[in-house]
């Protein structure tokens, strides 16, 4: 009975521009994305008599509506077979942070289920079944950064930017993703906050969603703006399009003790983890 174990890594938006409003009522974005190698879910595929799917974290269903089953569904119509698989889940990037694990999970799964196959479907026909999934889900399929156009589905690789020192710092809400651009046309700037792009090891590091975000999560406004002017912290922006938000960190810098500082004067019950970019 064979089993194949994957890691589904999360995704930062370097920098993220809405260009408008589409008439399939999507937004036309231009984005560079990079991976976080050192947070992942993890995605188990064993040989089964008929199909399940366990999630280890209450709340995430574990019906057809998850991402993962939905790219179960997918397969299975385009390759014209049953895929009978246990799948477990266990989830470690944050839901509802802009860190994209559910469009990982879906990747990895598609990713999984044709290696399983012997390559039945190929690359080309996944990229396909995943922009039909969503639009972060094709990123997830190659390794390396991307400059992702039209509604995110575009992909083109792009050479990766020196390794960043992150830190991400994520509160108790979440931030539909929806919810973020249906508030984009409009949205104005809160006084006292840096909106402006940020230059780091050459890359312009900027997130449009901030100005909705922000406008409508006070909170999220002031946790850049405090990592900002901390002096371990080189550049901060929205994950995305939330909740989450992640630092730029100077070398020197103690990533454990900042969460730790940004706890006490923030926030106690904040998530955080830290790490490099791809």
């Amino acid at each position: 009975m064979s089993t194949l174990t994957l890691q589904a890594p999360a995704k930062l938006n370097l920098s993220l521009r809405v260009l408008g409003k589409r008439a399939d009522g999507f937004h036309e974005i231009d984005t560079t994305m990079v991976k976080l190698p050192g947070l992942n879910d993890q995605l188990e595929f064993r040989e089964s008599s008929g199909f399940s799917f366990h999630c280890d974290q209450p709340g995430v269903p574990n019906d057809e509506t998850n991402l993962v089953v939905k790219a179960v569904r997918a397969y299975e119509s385009a390759a014209g077979i049953v895929c009978n698989f246990a799948i477990s889940l266990q989830k470690n990037i944050p839901h509802g942070a802009g860190l994209g694990g559910g469009s990982s999970d879906a990747a990895t799964t598609l990713l999984a289920l044709d290696q399983l196959h012997d390559a039945k479907l190929g690359s080309a026909r996944l990229q396909e079944i995943a922009a039909s999934l969503g639009s972060d889900i094709p990123f997830f399929l190659s390794p390396g950064a991307a400059r992702c156009t039209g509604r995110g589905e575009l992909i083109a690789p792009t050479p990766s930017p020196a390794p960043l020192k992150t830190l991400l710092l994520k509160p108790w809400f979440n931030v539909p993703t929806p919810d973020a651009y249906g508030r984009w046309s409009g949205a104005q700037e809160l006084p006292g906050i840096r909106y402006e792009p940020q230059e780091v090891g050459g890359v312009s590091i900027v997130n449009d969603l901030e100005r909705p975000v922000f406008a409508k999560h006070r909170f999220l406004a002031e946790l850049k703006q405090w990592l900002l002017d901390r002096r371990e912290t080189t550049a901060a922006l929205l994950c995305g399009s939330g909740s989450s938000v992640f630092a730029v960190l100077h070398d020197f810098a103690d990533a454990e003790a900042l969460a730790k500082c940004a706890r006490h004067e923030l926030d106690p019950s904040l998530w955080h983890w830290s790490g490099t970019t791809a």
